[in-house]
């Protein structure tokens, strides 16, 4: 239990309408495994982070419908107070299941919304390093009565759903390395599994682990790339990917990490593998002889009960672009040229929507969903896209790609109806300069940091990006073509939710949580959430009555219009049903003016030192020209930068590491100053601008 932290649990009342069924799917004689999931789907429950083992985030609940939508009103909300990030919420036999910052659970009244217990496994106390590269929590899961949620230091914790009770934990990476946790694990046959973050960062190999969920006992791991050669392969499947790769990879790990989306398929007993980008981005560093490079970019089916390899399609051979496959893997049975074909869906971040036959790995169809120029089309005989050959930025020659890094596609949610037929999509038109960096490619080194070492050269001045744009699709995955399309505000918005009541569900940047009929995309209801929102609504039933759950909080490394201030913002849980009649406290957004000090004298050196740092360490969280878009404090805005005694205090000494502000102790002091003059001036040139 030491390794967990301190515990703060709250007493939990035990209500009777939890008391039994949440001890009611435990481990049986013999291993059996008696699951919710096994009993017929009646909507009750959101139990995964898709609601069900097809992750498609769809609902057949119809209480709340296209012809009573009008009525649906706000039943109760609950402010959080948390820094920055939060999972989407489960729903398991009337009791919401949440995180907040870093992994702190919360058990609360579905119907009510009284906070039933919270636990704290305080992972900041030993995260030490791994703070710097990412913030708070994307995932949990729950089964067999128990709650499971990664760690920034890279932990896997267990819960128990009733009482907020630590039960294991075990470490699930180096404690040393760049890797660390902030996705979901994936619940299946009395296993989780769990992968990590970090390659972004720093030299970092790839691989997911699966754990015994009575007694965290590690059941299997399965690397996603290969490593050093000369000693040796752990299995036939590294073996093979060796192949594929040039140099000496080994020495910058590779990559492929596994930080978001899996699923577990019961028809096959498989458990796919959405991989990450190699490390660094530009492919002529990591593996300066090309190849494919796998398994990066790709999904790995692997058998659930041993974790040997099945198949694999790699969406992007030889990435050098950032695409990765963290983006939404959902199940579906789809009739395609008469014939019913049980398919994996998935847009990840290049901007094909694939349709992939979940029992070979092939790909049945692949098509544009949003602007993209890298390439012109997916090759079905061989899966290979046709690249346009300007994409690979030769010669140093820069060239504007569409999509950007961020994706066509990124994190949140889309949603497929069966009832429709259609899935809902939240897409963006964004590209990006990619050019190689100035000097001697072989000579790259890697710079320790918080910030992506990309492996990429500053875009040239002079060339023009055009603003991103950002819309919700209803695409239809048998077609392979848009059935409706709704135009929206700024780079991207919130994930989205379908319903059987002919309703998608989806937050917005602008504040709003709103519902359109999934048949034609009409907007039919509207809610001010006083917040941006990210994360995908849910909806289930306590005590019989359908509710809907959505938790409103926005974060990006971008500002845009709205601009959610990061100290100001409403995150809050928002739960509706029909009739609903609550309220929430008037808000009036406000703007924080932006400090400065006219005494304070301003050192161009120590300026010029405090730039590079920000703009390679720092504007990952505080915002692209030290503007905040949400995920930080407005650094201009903050008090701490007048002093650099408080200043130094808060970067190099971790006074504010609680908070979610890592410790950058690996910084000297002057080169602190530099960051504070750096601070200092872009305050004045802001002011100035006013």
């Amino acid at each position: 239990m030491t390794m967990m932290g301190k515990r703060r649990i709250m007493a939990f009342t035990i209500l009777a309408l939890t008391a039994g069924a949440l001890n009611g799917c435990q481990t049986t004689g013999g291993g059996a495994i008696a699951s919710s999931t096994a009993t017929p789907d009646d909507g009750a429950n959101w139990m995964r982070i898709g609601r069900t083992d097809n992750e498609d985030h769809f609902s057949p609940l119809t209480q709340i419908n296209d012809g009573n939508i009008g009525e649906l009103g706000l039943a109760w909300s609950h402010d959080l107070a948390t820094f920055n990030s939060f999972t989407a919420p489960l729903a398991v036999d009337g009791v919401l299941y949440f995180a907040t910052g870093y992994s702190v659970l919360h058990a609360m009244d579905a119907a009510t919304g009284k906070l039933l217990w919270t636990y704290d496994p305080e992972a900041w106390q030993t995260a030490g390093h791994k703070m710097r590269a990412g913030w708070g929590i994307r995932g949990i899961a729950y089964d067999n009565g128990k709650l499971f949620a990664g760690t920034i230091g890279g932990q896997l914790i267990a819960v128990d759903a009733r009482t907020g009770k630590p039960l294991w934990s075990v470490q699930t990476v180096d404690k040393d390395n760049a890797a660390y946790i902030t996705g979901a694990p994936w619940v299946f046959r009395g296993k989780v599994m769990i992968g990590f973050g970090g390659a972004d960062y720093g030299p970092v190999r790839g691989y997911v682990t699966a754990y015994d969920q009575a007694t965290g006992k590690q059941a299997w791991r399965f690397h996603t790339v290969p490593g050093d050669p000369s000693k040796g392969f752990e299995n036939k499947a590294m073996e093979m990917a060796a192949k594929t790769w040039t140099g000496e990879w080994w020495k910058f790990g590779g990559g492929g990490n596994v930080w978001g989306a899996m699923a577990y398929d019961p028809k096959f007993n498989r458990v796919y593998l959405g991989t990450g980008n190699g490390w660094p981005w530009n492919q002529k560093i990591r593996s300066p002889g090309g190849g494919d490079n796998l398994f990066l970019s790709s999904i790995v089916a692997l058998d659930a009960d041993t974790g040997e390899y099945v198949w694999h399609y790699q969406v992007n051979p030889g990435n050098s672009w950032d695409f990765n496959n963290a983006m939404d893997i959902e199940l579906a049975d789809l009739e395609i040229d008469g014939k019913m074909r049980s398919v994996l869906l998935h847009a990840p971040k290049n901007g094909f929507f694939y349709v992939i036959d979940r029992a070979t790995g092939k790909p049945i169809s692949a098509e544009k969903f949003a602007k993209v120029n890298w390439a012109d089309r997916i090759d079905l005989q061989t899966g290979r896209p046709v690249e346009n050959p300007e994409a690979r930025y030769p010669g140093g020659k820069p060239f504007l790609m569409y999509p950007w890094p961020l994706g066509a596609h990124g994190v949140q949610a889309m949603s497929f109806s069966p009832k429709t037929g259609l899935v809902y999509l939240p897409a963006t038109d964004a590209g990006r300069v990619f050019v190689d960096p100035a000097g001697d490619l072989s000579k790259w080194e890697y710079k320790p940091g918080m910030f992506v070492n990309t492996g990429l050269g500053a875009p040239p001045p002079g060339i023009v990006t055009p603003p991103p744009e950002s819309k919700l699709v209803a695409w239809d995955p048998v077609a392979q073509k848009a059935r409706w399309s709704v135009p929206q505000n700024g780079s991207f918005n919130g994930g989205t939710m379908a319903t059987a009541g002919n309703l998608v569900f989806q937050g917005l940047n602008t504040g709003h949580l709103v519902a359109y009929a999934a048949d034609t995309g009409r907007k039919v209801w509207e809610f001010d959430a006083q917040n941006g929102i990210l994360g995908h609504p849910i909806t289930y039933t306590a005590h019989g009555r359908q509710y809907i759950t959505v938790i409103t909080g926005w974060r990006s490394s971008f500002a845009g219009k709205p601009n959610w201030n990061y100290e100001t913002q409403q995150r809050r849980v928002l739960t509706f049903m029909i009739g609903g009649k609550a309220k929430l406290p008037a808000f009036q957004p406000e703007e924080l003016p932006i400090q400065d000090d006219p005494d304070f004298k301003i050192d161009p050196e120590l300026t010029k030192v405090g730039s590079g740092i920000y703009n390679s360490s720092c504007v990952i969280c505080h915002g692209a020209g030290m503007v905040g878009g949400g995920a930080a404090p407005d650094l201009r805005k903050a008090a701490a930068p007048l002093s650099f005694e408080t200043f130094d205090a808060v970067v190099r000494g971790g006074a504010l590491r609680s908070n979610g502000m890592p410790q950058f102790d690996n910084l000297t002091e002057r080169e602190a100053q530099g960051v504070q003059h750096y601070i200092r001036q872009r305050a004045r040139e802001s002011l100035a601008a006013k």
